[in-house]
């Protein structure tokens, strides 16, 4: 059985005649010769033969790509066509061409489980026939102490008994229905790993034999923290397979196939709805907070809580999210802030960036958080109050700082301060009025930020480009313009 949500249809749809095809399928988890029709009719321009080399081992492993002898027009077409439906899953840009978005989402660190299949769960619905599930933790990483290791399995496994009426028993010896292992390169199950980053681990879905085995990569460092791969994180995404559960596109979901290390309760309505789908609600449910759909940027009703540009990129922030705009990337790329800065909350407030330090201010609540690139600078979080701000403001709306001027304007409700950076105080004879400083602007803001000699207010849906020169608003647009949408 393959840790797969849909077989090549060279195989039988019998999933449990895999068992005596794993060494024909061995061939799976490899980079083979890249076919002739893919290097003479290449697919985007500018693309190196590694870079190639490194998508079709991908597209193989996660999207069946066709293997053998083939014709350069079906070489080529097959191709495109597995490229398209990876870039439909991680909502990227429908385009067949291998451009810097789909090979750099091609290169994370991800579950070994390939991504196509009928959407939450495995094809023909597998699942576990009784409630009352064993698990056996058969040897441990050197990486963590074992008890780290055992309370990492047993919470990750709670993550899904809070929703689901299951039930988790541990063996400690013989066979239980999960068997769980560390194992490097080629670990008996013909199903090789492939050493530091890339795949991080992988899990069989429910059935007798190797149905629910899961194995994690011990050439990757596993932690209980943020500062390498989080064991409890990948253990209950990789669970999740165990049980029955297949990829979701859903960035927010924990069962997105690339790794993101996130904090509290990992399950979204995505992973909630699918496992309830296969074994129903809790009976006795857990007070549980499922984390956020990922935002959708294409909303037409979608509001940002903040912008700021970072070393020529534009970040905006949306809920537990943020995209990273580049110049020359066609596709926004969205990712959970705590997979970027654990340190930093969830949410943020307002945000800047002022260029002549290489610095951007992040704020949340009275906290306000400094990066240097993409490092926090030590000494933070320190209170919005050490700027000047009175006691009374409990939370900033919207930040921007005016490269002309040297003054970073600071929103807060239907006024706003003027904070010199240069001497690093507060401007006199504020706070002043939004609606008086700024004809036409009368709404408290979302997010605000400066391109090119305008200003760009953002209030829930609506975006308002403001000149400064005429002192007057330009265009009126959607939000999510800002997005291509």
């Amino acid at each position: 059985m393959m840790p797969v949500a849909c077989l090549d249809n060279s195989v039988s749809t019998t999933m449990f005649t895999l068992l005596l095809l794993l060494p024909v399928l061995a061939r799976y988890s490899f980079a083979l010769p890249l076919p002739t029709g893919i290097k003479e009719n290449v697919v985007t321009e500018n693309v190196r033969i590694d870079d190639l080399l490194i998508a079709e081992k991908y597209l193989r492993h996660y999207y069946g790509l066709p293997t053998g002898l083939q014709s350069k027009e079906s070489s080529s077409s097959d191709f495109k066509n597995k490229v398209e439906q990876m870039q439909k899953f991680f909502k990227l840009q429908v385009t067949g061409n291998l451009d810097d978005n789909t090979l750099e989402v091609m290169k994370l660190p991800r579950c070994g489980v390939p991504d196509v299949g009928e959407y939450n769960h495995f094809p023909r619905h597998l699942k576990w026939e009784n409630n009352n599930v064993t698990f056996r933790i058969v040897n441990y990483t050197p990486d963590l102490k074992k008890s780290d290791v055992d309370r990492a399995i047993r919470n990750a496994l709670n993550v899904w008994a809070d929703v689901t009426p299951l039930n988790f028993k541990k063996l400690h010896d013989g066979n239980a229905d999960i068997m769980i292992s560390f194992g490097t390169g080629e670990h008996g199950d013909y199903n090789p790993f492939d050493g530091p980053d890339g795949l991080l681990a992988h899990a069989y879905p429910p059935g007798p034999g190797i149905g629910g085995d899961t194995h994690f990569d011990e050439d990757e460092h596993w932690t209980k923290d943020s500062s390498a791969y989080n064991l409890f994180i990948v253990a209950a995404h990789e669970l999740g397979h165990a049980l029955g559960m297949s990829h979701s596109s859903d960035a927010g979901a924990l069962m997105y196939p690339v790794y993101s290390f996130a904090t509290g309760f990992p399950l979204a309505e995505d992973d909630i709805e699918g496992i309830q789908a296969l074994y129903g609600p809790n009976p006795n449910p857990r007070k549980r907070k499922p984390k956020p759909d990922a935002p959708n940027k294409c909303d037409p009703e979608l509001s940002f809580d903040a912008v700021t540009e970072l070393r020529g990129e534009t970040f905006i922030f949306k809920d537990s999210f943020y995209w990273r705009l580049h110049p020359q990337m066609a596709e926004p790329e969205q990712t959970l802030i705590k997979s970027t800065w654990p340190t930093l909350p969830k949410k943020v407030d307002a945000a800047y960036e002022y260029p002549e330090k290489d610095l951007v201010f992040i704020f949340s609540g009275i906290r306000m958080w400094a990066l240097n690139g993409y490092a926090v600078v030590d000494g933070y979080p320190k209170y919005i109050h050490k700027l000047g701000l009175p006691k009374s403001v409990r939370k900033i709306d919207a930040a921007v700082h005016i490269k002309s001027t040297g003054k970073t304007l600071l929103f807060v409700d239907e006024e706003y301060w003027s904070y010199d950076e240069a001497t690093g105080t507060m401007d006199a004879g504020f706070p002043k009025s939004v609606e008086e400083d700024f004809p036409g602007m009368h709404d408290e803001f979302d997010a605000v930020t400066f391109h090119q000699g305008y200003l760009y207010f953002f209030h829930e849906n609506m975006q308002y480009e403001y000149s400064l020169r005429f002192r007057k608003v330009i265009r009126i647009m959607r939000t999510n313009s800002f997005l291509n949408c």
